[in-house]
């Protein structure tokens, strides 16, 4: 045999034994939502990070906003691809477990960093917030101190959806939770302030930065970003009287996946400091578990809400409904 040719079938060799050796890894699929695997958000860091850890390939699945994520869960059931569904929220917990589609997780006791007390033995948190609506300082100078004033305005917002993104759903809640009985009026008196509505947070935030809106549905930590990673303090979240509404993001393991050793440790890791500490400048949320070093300069700078209105799991799967159908009525007036 040649020379030349020997070498041309090593290296053929090699080729196809690359992409084998790869497949020898063990796959674990996370499904989340859009934001988190974008190029500026907490996936490819967790990503890098687990797998210097795991000697496994973490996949992620985008799947739209967070309650777009539980539709494709819902459709999919045992037959899904996913071994973890990381981006549901409190808000949607409780259908979600009703679904069967998850398991109870293998964490021991975690002392996690959160405005309430936590004891789910199926949904692990990793971050946590309070809604808000943000805005521009250099546009804005009226700034309503609720809902109401905000409906007595000019201003101009864009919303999401509640039926596909968790803080679409999270702002029926937070009008429910303030006004009770007198949602379905506040939403009436809302209707016209509402620009448009889109599928997700990164399409309404990208839409008010584009100056489209006056203000847009988001976090009391989102100015967090403008400041820390552009050094623009112009954006601000508006303080609420009547309070702002909590938001806890978590992640669990399906029931059905074949990785199940593999599942249990990723949840380990994502309440480790080496997921923790990409969660405030990435994902710019508070993380479930303080890193060491505390939060990033900046965060100390963002309003702190005196009143926490939160619906507990079960008691937001039952408000949803009526709330929901509130605002679509108002809506389609």
């Amino acid at each position: 045999m040649r020379p030349n040719t020997f070498s041309a079938l090593m290296i053929a060799g090699i080729l196809v034994a690359t992409p084998m050796a790869a497949q020898d890894k063990p796959v674990l699929n996370i499904y989340t939502y859009d934001s988190f695997v974008s190029d500026w958000g907490p996936g490819p860091a967790v990503e890098a990070a687990f797998e210097a850890t795991c000697d496994c390939d973490l996949q992620f699945t985008s799947a739209g906003d967070g309650a777009a994520l539980l539709a494709r869960l819902l459709l999919e059931g045992g037959d899904t691809e996913a071994d973890i569904v990381l981006g549901l929220d409190t808000n949607l917990t409780a259908a979600a477990a009703d679904s069967g589609i998850f398991m109870d997780h293998a964490l021991g006791s975690i002392d996690f960093d959160l405005p309430v007390e936590w004891d789910d033995p199926v949904f692990v948190p990793y971050d946590w917030g309070y809604f808000a609506m943000v805005y521009d300082k250099a546009k804005t100078v009226s700034v309503p101190a609720d809902f109401e004033a905000l409906a007595a305005s000019d201003l101009k917002i864009v919303i999401q959806d509640p039926r596909s993104s968790t803080p679409g759903l999270g702002l029926l809640l937070w009008v429910k939770a303030a006004y009770g009985d007198r949602a379905a009026e506040i939403w009436s008196a809302l209707a016209d302030n509402i620009v448009t509505v889109t599928p997700g947070w990164s399409e309404a935030y990208g839409l008010f930065l584009e100056g489209e809106a006056d203000m847009v549905l988001s976090y009391t930590t989102s100015p967090a970003y403008h400041l820390i990673a552009e050094s623009d303090d112009t954006k601000a979240a508006a303080v609420f009287s009547e309070g702002h509404y909590l938001q806890i993001e978590v992640a669990a393991r399906v029931a059905s996946s074949d990785q199940g050793d593999l599942a249990d440790r990723f949840l380990a890791f994502m309440v480790s400091p080496d997921f923790q500490k990409v969660i405030p400048e990435t994902n710019w949320i508070y993380p479930a578990v303080t890193p060491p070093g505390g939060l990033p300069s900046g965060f100390e700078t963002l309003i702190a809400p005196e009143t926490v209105l939160f619906f507990p799991a079960g008691e937001a799967q039952k408000a949803r409904d009526e709330a929901l159908a509130e605002w679509l009525s108002a809506l389609s007036q």
